[in-house]
């Protein structure tokens, strides 16, 4: 079952460039074993596009209360995580592997999770969404860092 400090019932939205269409379809599966509501910003075509396009649609779905926070994808994860960085209500972490998934949360209150389509396989990427999904901001001592991270002085 999803965290609820991180879904606060609200869709999990997800989008991702022309190189992510075989492993959003495979997040999505995993996203709908949870009990999750989905929000697709695309793309869903092998067509190329721009990733910068699907980072702030993504940016612009969490800022706009349309999700609470989301899976983003491209060839490698970074260009897209980049992208939606940008916005201060975004916090994406690409992540490799379990560990990163659970610390993003615990540590960083990460609402937004990247993977690069090129670099993790959809096993590892389901599992390290799953922990992303399931686990908790500690908040604490972590809470005037993540602070900082959409307030930067």
């Amino acid at each position: 079952m999803p965290s609820q400090n991180l879904t606060q019932n609200l869709p999990v939205a997800i989008a991702c460039d022309h190189g992510g269409i075989d492993l959003k379809s495979a997040l999505i599966d995993e996203l709908r074993e949870l009990g999750c509501d989905i929000l697709d910003l695309g793309t869903n075509g092998p067509e190329s596009v721009d990733y910068p396009e699907y980072g702030y649609a993504m940016a612009h779905a969490i800022r706009d209360g349309q999700a609470a926070c989301g899976v983003l994808i491209c060839g490698s994860g970074i260009g897209i995580s980049i992208a939606a960085n940008r916005f201060s209500e975004v916090r994406a972490a690409l992540v490799h592997d379990a560990l990163g998934a659970r610390l993003s949360r615990q540590h960083n209150d990460a609402n937004v999770i990247a993977f690069g389509a090129r670099t993790t396989g959809v096993d590892t990427a389901k599992d390290c969404l799953r922990i992303f999904m399931e686990t908790e901001a500690e908040g604490g001592r972590h809470e005037g860092r993540v602070a900082k991270l959409s307030n930067p002085q």
